[in-house]
């Protein structure tokens, strides 16, 4: 095979190179490949000179353009902080009602306690606060240690059981089952008795059981939930008396919660929040509905 041979279909010449009667052909680099390069490489190298691009030991080329992202980022984050210290001094300066009565604030309100909530809270209430088994629904009026802004503020700073806090709120529910407090027959009578203060056909149905768990309800539970079962806000002591469970009111879950206790725990914020950040959670959840 010739080297300067042309081939007749196509007619470019060919390199000289056959395999199996196949010729290979030199065919050209087509222009709009070179045009392509030939631009790219001009970018590069505009690029280089305009812009940051070679690492030169601890600094780099600035480039004439004098283009530094870092500064952009700090710039935009201080405008940022600057912007909302404008309305977050009236948050730490303002009462809770009358942050709550004005609409601009509010608004701030609601779009960075969203963002605070779904940063901080959402994991264990959930992203539209109404709890999870054994996370409170923080959208209704069944506070454990009561809902006005004092409360609740307080609350999210030193948190439930928390290690992190030496204020925190404490709350445990002894293992009447579970530490032989209570033999098997007693745990399943005051369950049937704590059921019954808020689905009065229990009454009925389980007469005897009820009329039974409520003695022993008399003697080991109303120190915490009161003679009615109503609870209490100074020692986190749940209503027992409504339709709100933290942990299910079914039997089978009453059962549970009296045989084997309960303590939950919540973080302190203190530590983690500044107070700016705390009372913005606190008109959150005020404004979600929770405010008795």
């Amino acid at each position: 095979m010739a080297v300067n041979e042309r081939d007749p279909h196509s007619g470019h010449m060919t390199t000289g190179h056959e395999w199996n009667g196949i010729k290979e052909l030199n065919t050209p680099v087509p222009k709009a490949v070179w045009f392509f390069l030939i631009v790219t490489a001009l970018f590069s190298f505009g690029y280089w000179i305009l812009m940051p691009a070679w690492p030169t030991g601890k600094t780099y080329t600035r480039g004439l353009l004098g283009n530094d992202e870092k500064e952009i980022v700090t710039r935009r984050v201080d405008a940022a902080v600057d912007a909302r210290s404008a309305w977050t001094q009236q948050i730490a300066a303002s009462s809770y009602d009358r942050i709550m009565a004005d609409p601009g604030l509010m608004a701030h309100v609601r779009e960075d306690g969203h963002r605070l909530f779904g940063d901080n809270c959402a994991a264990c209430h959930g992203m539209d606060a109404t709890g999870n088994p054994g996370f409170p629904d923080l959208t209704d009026r069944d506070w454990l240690w009561g809902g006005t802004p004092d409360a609740i503020a307080h609350t999210i700073a030193v948190g439930v059981n928390s290690p992190a806090s030496k204020e925190t709120r404490v709350s445990q529910m002894m293992a009447f089952g579970k530490d032989g407090i209570l033999d098997n027959d007693a745990v399943l009578a005051v369950g049937d008795y704590v059921k019954s203060l808020s689905d009065p056909a229990m009454r009925v149905e389980r007469a005897e059981s009820v009329a039974k768990g409520k003695e022993i309800f008399a003697a080991n539970c109303v120190i915490c939930h009161g003679d009615q079962g109503r609870g209490s806000l100074e020692v986190g002591a749940p209503d027992l008396t409504d339709q709100t469970w933290l942990y299910g009111g079914s039997t089978a879950l009453i059962y549970t919660t009296v045989y084997g206790g309960r303590q939950g725990e919540m973080p302190a914020w203190e530590h983690r929040l500044d107070p700016v950040d705390r009372k913005i959670l606190t008109l959150y959840l005020l404004d979600k509905g929770g405010k008795r």
